[in-house]
Order: C-alpha cells, then structure tokens, then sequence
C-alpha cells in the first residue's frame, strides 16, 4: 500500500513541475483568451482555483490530465465554478467536463480533463 501511494504523489509533483519553458502553462481554466479562475495566495504549485457553489468555499486544484477519453462520470465545471466539491455525493474526484460547443450536451467537441480539489476549501479567492 505504500508503494501505490508514494508512486501516486511522485506522479502528481512531476505534473506541477513539468513546464520549465519559462511560458504560461495552459491550464482547463482558460475559455478563449480569458483567465477564468487565478489564484492569488492560494497554495503553492497550484494552478488555479475552483469555486463549489453548493459549500461557499474555493478549492486550489492543478492539472494531472489534460485531456481524458469521454468515457465515465465528468461533472460540469463553467467558468471555474461547479456544484459539487470534496465530501459531496456528486463530486467526480475532479473529472471535468467543460461545455465548449454550448449545447449543454455532454459530446466530443467539449473538453475532458482530470484536476483535483484540494482541501481544505476557504471562503475568498
């Protein structure tokens, strides 16, 4: 058991660190050109902040796969808000779905992508 735990975290750290071409790192946040959700003295490493309606709170959150499969349960994220967050029944442990195409149907043209929440959640940006 840990073993799969340290394999885990090793992946995890290596995801964070692995742009050092000194550019921006693209992140699920950025609709078009605009800046969706920034972290202004959120943890460091993370890339981004999510705001979960149903709690109050903002979870800091980075990316482990920028692209998955449309295959299994995603929840919807829309402009860095979503409903549902760490301890709740319809949290999808940060799979993703982003409406890119706007017909709020669930199809190949959207976007897909892992990024956890991490706890705890605060109650300002």
């Amino acid at each position: 058991m840990m073993k799969r735990i340290t394999v885990v975290l090793a992946s995890v750290l290596a995801v964070v660190a692995c742009d050092d071409s000194g550019t921006t790192p693209t992140t699920p946040f950025a609709e078009g050109s605009q800046q969706v959700a920034t972290v202004p003295g959120g943890r460091a490493g993370a890339l981004g902040a999510v705001y979960v309606r149903s709690q109050g709170l903002y979870y800091d959150t980075f990316v482990t796969a920028d692209t998955l499969p449309m295959k299994g349960d995603f929840q919807k994220l829309e402009n860095g808000v979503t409903e549902y967050g760490p301890g709740d029944a319809g949290y999808r442990s940060g799979r993703w779905w982003v409406d890119v195409n706007g017909n709020g149907v669930q199809d190949a043209a959207d976007r897909f992508f892992l990024c956890p929440l991490l706890p705890p959640g605060r109650s300002t940006p």
